[in-house]
């Protein structure tokens, strides 16, 4: 059991802080709107991976199936993380807002990484996988290994977000505006490589 915890803690921490638009979102978000909104986008996985892991273990046995589905997930996930870059770069607030993100946070992390097929393609091609085998040992060892996947993932990105609440006071001004346009132009290069990647599944 302990491999299995280890083995999800390992697999977390790394999809934690991957470059990735859910990332991008959780940095752009803890500067503008705070400790909390950075913390509510972070948590977006634990609501979105729920139905993922579910379907997964209900299909892993014909996953050549769901390149299209796939497919669809990225082109869409492309045009949201587009617009989110969009409003990036069209920053023009001069200062760091103190307002709280409220549940708007939340929602952009629940539908960026909902729209993102790299959970999809984790749970299909390896978590639901390594879950099937850990049944084979007993049942505590896939909650260990969800445990650890989860608390990696998700801890990750809000110790990240303590970090960058520290340092707000070192972004302001035009500073602020600058890194905002530059959140904003990376989440369009992620939405650029979602859009090739959807075009990949669909074998176009």
């Amino acid at each position: 059991m302990l491999t299995y915890l280890v083995s999800g803690s390992i697999f977390g921490i790394s999809a934690g802080l991957s470059p990735g638009p859910l990332l991008t979102l959780v940095i752009a978000e803890s500067i503008r709107g705070g400790l909390r909104s950075g913390i509510r986008v972070s948590l977006a996985p634990l609501i979105t991976d729920l139905p993922i892991v579910f379907v997964s273990l209900l299909v892993i046995s014909r996953l050549s199936r769901f390149d299209a589905a796939l497919g669809v997930i990225s082109l869409c996930g492309a045009v949201f993380v587009a617009y989110l870059g969009y409003e990036g770069l069209h920053t023009k607030e001069m200062s760091i807002s103190h307002e709280d993100g409220g549940n708007r946070s939340l929602q952009k992390g629940i539908i960026a990484n909902f729209l993102n097929p790299h959970p999809y393609l984790f749970w299909f091609s390896v978590g639901s996988p390594i879950i099937v085998k850990a049944f084979a040992v007993n049942v505590l060892a896939p909650c260990a290994f969800v445990c650890g996947f989860y608390v990696f993932l998700v801890g990750s990105k809000i110790v990240l977000c303590l970090v960058i609440d520290r340092s707000r006071s070192l972004i302001s001004g035009k500073a602020y505006k600058y890194t905002m346009q530059a959140l904003g132009a990376v989440l369009v290069v992620f939405a650029i490589f979602l859009f090739f990647e959807g075009l990949g599944f669909l074998g176009l």
